[in-house]
């Protein structure tokens, strides 16, 4: 499982530091992608095809399905972690996320997400506000 919150620095050919706790579970081979609020998203290469399988089901004929897939897999890359710990993040998907300098890795369960570390800030103080409202609705069982 990919759990916890690190913050990294991005260097200046695009290398960031993936922490040893999710090179664990990630291996040192996987799929980083376009993820959703201005993030990327990391999958192990086995939950990356078990995503895919469940993704090529969607409705073909659906434009908003063709759109969401061109975009997702358009901006997939397989990466391999250096002997330091670094994986090279794309150009383009640096672009997406908007990461400069500063970078969160936060682990979501079966996923890493990689942040601009202000982005991440910001994200989560809004979230927060509304953290207790969303569980409310979201979920149906006691901590």
């Amino acid at each position: 499982m990919l759990i916890g919150e690190f913050n990294h620095t991005l260097d200046n050919k695009g290398r960031v530091f993936v922490p040893s706790r999710f090179r664990e579970v990630l291996q040192d081979r996987f799929i980083i992608t376009r993820g959703l609020d201005r993030s990327l998203f990391v999958y192990h290469l086995d939950e990356w095809s078990s995503l895919e399988a469940k993704l090529r089901a969607m409705p073909f004929a659906k434009a908003e399905a063709r759109a969401f897939l061109r975009m997702f897999f358009s901006g997939a890359a397989e990466v391999e972690v250096d002997k330091q710990g670094r994986i090279l993040i794309p150009s383009l998907l640096r672009e997406h996320a908007e990461l400069e300098k500063e970078v969160a890795l936060i682990g979501v369960s079966n996923r890493v997400e990689i942040w601009n570390k202000e982005n991440w800030r910001d994200y989560s103080n809004n979230l927060s506000l509304s953290y207790e409202q969303i569980a409310e609705k979201l979920i149906d069982f006691e901590f």
